[in-house]
């Protein structure tokens, strides 16, 4: 029987979201073998995670997913990382500092445009005090200013909108060199969100594997049928690897399903089984 994976997901353990542990037990009722947990600019959710999938037959590979500089939006994914590695945890310190900053600026910017939200009221919503943007979402849906997390994510502060503050500490080159350096991966995620002509995100992937860069993002819940196959044979042109997620992020996105993205999406372990042919 053939087996299915995701290798994009999160555990924001922010209010009405997951776990890690739960995010496991998610896989394991929709049938995957394997998911990677790889949380926004942090790794202390992978000791859960891996211990519960050791308990429930999931297999977890500890992953990450980087935000990185970028005049659209770029993320760099890195699967089976070591991520006790010290140049790592230095730099999601310094990564996480940076994230503070920016909390402080969308919230000014939020007020500006009149919202009366507060950073208190966001942090409550994120227990490990890790704001995303997807928090202040929910607290301007939590008050009636917007119909769903979504809509505030995306009138607000998605890029180029006016509560969304662009500054990160990594370039795409630093964050495949970390990765590299940790003895993981690298993955473009989700290329299309980066905005680039096909020309210039040909150039881009070609740059990043001169640094390290293993492949991309082949399966993602907003492809269409026909993205999906342009990125999957972008990849096989560049002799860059693939990867695939659903991007599940709970009641953060609760359009998207773990392992089925909207529904219908299914990533075969072989995937996976490449990946680690690679490590």
């Amino acid at each position: 029987m053939e087996k299915y994976i995701d290798l994009h997901t999160h555990s924001l353990k922010s209010d009405g979201s997951m776990t890690p542990a739960e995010v496991v037990r998610e896989a394991k009722k929709a049938g995957l073998a394997a998911i990677a947990l790889s949380d926004h600019d942090t790794v202390d959710g992978l000791p859960e995670a891996i211990a519960e999938g050791k308990k429930i037959g999931v297999e977890v590979i500890p992953a990450i997913e980087f935000s990185v500089q970028s005049k659209t939006e770029t993320h760099i994914l890195g699967y089976f990382i070591d991520y006790n590695n010290p140049d790592l945890k230095q730099m999601l310190k310094e990564v996480v500092d940076l994230r503070i900053e920016r909390n402080h600026v969308t919230t000014a910017r939020l007020n500006e445009l009149g919202f009366d939200i507060t950073l208190e009221e966001v942090r409550a919503l994120a227990p490990n005090n890790f704001v995303g943007r997807a928090h202040f979402a929910r607290v301007l849906m939590d008050k009636g200013y917007t119909e769903s997390v979504k809509e505030g994510f995306d009138k607000y502060m998605s890029v180029g909108k006016y509560a969304y503050c662009e500054k990160q500490r990594l370039t795409a080159r630093d964050a495949v060199e970390l990765i590299s350096k940790c003895g993981g991966i690298s993955f473009l995620a989700h290329p299309h969100l980066t905005k680039l002509p096909d020309d210039e995100l040909r150039d881009f992937l070609l740059e990043l594997k001169g640094y390290g860069l293993c492949g991309l993002e082949g399966y993602y819940t907003d492809y269409t049928p026909e993205m999906q196959e342009k990125y999957q044979a972008l990849a096989s042109e560049l002799g860059l690897m693939i990867s695939g997620g659903t991007d599940f992020h709970a009641a953060m996105k609760p359009h998207i399903s773990i392992g089925t993205g909207l529904g219908n999406m299914k990533i075969p372990y072989s995937v996976l089984e490449k990946m680690k042919e690679r490590i």
